[in-house]
């Protein structure tokens, strides 16, 4: 642990938080994507197989129970929640997530660390996490104006990754043999597919104007 990783995981949480706060609070997931929230709970469904079996730290426990028990709860509210169910805007959701899964889940069966089952289901997990995102994207450039809790959430959820880059940069340099190819280069792709969300988002907040991505 270190003060990178504390505040990548942080940040993480407060992404969640906020998108919680929407869909609770005001009882909308306007401009969230269905299809992307589907793929995280899939993700950490994948992650963390080893939530009962082996014990890292209560912290780390608690936080898994966090994210999975967040990310299902998103997809029922956005399923099953009557009020909730009616804001999504199924009409531009429509990236085609199914085809994310497979190739991932078959880059992992060739690409690992140890051909296991845990082994691979994680690395499916890191792949996937990579492009997780994709749909959500795709909707913002569709809908173009975005509320302000669904641009912090796509922002914190950002950074989120960016921070874990930099924890991984100090723990290759104060920690011997710390070499993880799969993690590094699946970080930097998802960290690459928020670029221009960013631009855009910090050029929004710098002129106080509302988000809007080209389309």
């Amino acid at each position: 642990m270190n003060a990178f990783r504390l505040a990548g995981d942080m940040t993480h949480l407060i992404s969640v938080l906020v998108l919680l706060l929407k869909i609770h609070t005001i009882k909308s997931c306007a401009g969230v994507s269905l299809k992307t929230q589907e793929l995280y709970a899939l993700v950490f469904a994948t992650r963390y197989l080893d939530i009962f079996t082996d014990f890292v730290s209560l912290y780390n426990t608690v936080m898994k129970l966090i994210f999975l028990g967040s990310s299902f709860s998103i997809v029922w509210y956005m399923r099953r929640h009557k009020l909730v169910q009616r804001s999504y805007d199924k009409d531009h959701d429509t990236f085609r997530h199914q085809f994310l899964v497979l190739p991932c889940l078959i880059l992992a069966l060739l690409i690992h660390e140890q051909f296991t089952f845990k082994e691979v289901m994680w690395t499916f997990s890191i792949y996937l996490e990579a492009v997780a995102i994709l749909p959500q994207l795709v909707l913002l450039q569709r809908t173009r104006n975005i509320d302000n809790l669904t641009g912090q959430y796509v922002f914190f959820l950002g950074a989120y990754r960016s921070l874990y880059i930099l924890n991984w940069i100090y723990r290759y340099f104060t920690e011997p043999h710390y070499v993880h190819w799969i993690t590094w280069i699946s970080g930097f792709v998802q960290t690459l597919l928020y670029a221009d969300f960013f631009y855009y988002y910090i050029n929004s907040w710098k002129n106080n104007v509302n988000l809007t991505l080209p389309a």
